[in-house]
């Protein structure tokens, strides 16, 4: 298993609202994408979250919250959840929110 399948139906359920969400497999895991843009995935057990880069540091400081390295760099504006800082619903939906927040602003890389 690439991805927790459980994580992945929690996504889908609070994602299930909302038009224009497509899943993809990617970087090893499972991506869904929000009108064209990369907004939360899943690595193994953990979640990635494409949040505002301005908020970041702030974001670092919460439980569970790190800088996802994926490269062995540091990429801006993404962080990855482990299981400890989304175990309540209400954590959960602070990250899922983020993300969707952002994606408003958010740049497609989609190639025309």
């Amino acid at each position: 298993m690439a991805y927790n399948e459980e994580l992945a139906d929690r996504v889908r359920e609070r994602l299930a609202d909302l038009p224009n969400v497509v899943e993809k497999p990617m970087m090893g895991g499972l991506t869904f994408m929000y009108n064209d843009k990369m907004c939360v995935g899943i690595i193994k057990d953990e979640l990635m979250c494409r949040i505002d880069p301005a908020i970041q540091d702030d974001c670092l400081e919460k439980l569970g919250c790190r800088e996802m390295d994926f490269t062995k760099r540091p990429m801006k504006g993404y962080v990855m959840i482990e299981e400890v800082g989304m175990r309540s619903e209400n954590d959960f939906n602070y990250w899922i929110d983020l993300a969707l927040d952002f994606n408003q602003r958010a740049n497609s890389s989609k190639k025309k």
